[in-house]
């Protein structure tokens, strides 16, 4: 295994420390054996919070619709009292107003949710699972030769840039202006 910091190569997989930089090299064992998750920090991927800027901008489009079609036409409409319809348009406008610009300012964003799994931890140390993926393997080698290869239908072809065009002589331009000025 080789350090996640320096590169240096571990001499053995039991190893706790970087023998360079002192890094500490059993979480990172930990962390390739359980897929990239840390157990012991499950509690805080499950923690929920209620006042998030999500939750408050909801909120505020409840307070909207609550105060001003539903209140509003209630007491405007049905009981005829005209003055409380009006208060309750504004303080559905304004209070669900003040509850967005409130809730964008002051509520943070939810924590992340991850959807990992917690997987049970695998019999061997991190050595082992690097040398069942071959990671880095180069694919077998081809016989084809490159003078064989024929590009699939429907590709692009540039053009052929193999011969270029001589460009003209500056002289024959210049002087063929020369000649039309006499």
């Amino acid at each position: 295994m080789h350090c996640p910091r320096c590169g240096q190569q571990q001499l053995s997989a039991e190893t706790k420390f970087c023998s360079r930089c002192g890094f500490q090299l059993g979480l990172v064992s930990e962390l390739l054996i359980h897929g990239g998750y840390l157990p012991q920090l499950a509690d805080l991927y499950k923690k929920k919070t209620i006042f998030t800027r999500k939750n408050g901008i909801m909120l505020s489009l409840l307070w909207f619709i609550i105060f001003v079609p539903l209140l509003t036409s209630i007491f405007g409409a049905a009981l005829n009292i005209e003055i409380l319809g009006i208060i309750c348009a504004l303080i559905g406008v304004f209070g669900s107003f003040m509850i967005f610009v409130a809730s964008l300012v002051y509520l943070g964003k939810a924590p992340m949710q991850f959807d990992m799994q917690i997987n049970e931890p695998r019999v061997g140390n991190a050595n082992t699972f690097y040398d069942q993926a071959k990671r880095g393997a180069l694919p077998p080698q081809q016989n084809q030769p490159a003078s064989s290869y024929i590009a699939p239908e429907n590709t692009w072809k540039g053009a052929d840039t193999g011969e270029f065009a001589r460009p003209g002589s500056v002289t024959d331009s210049t002087t063929k202006l020369l000649k039309k000025d006499e």
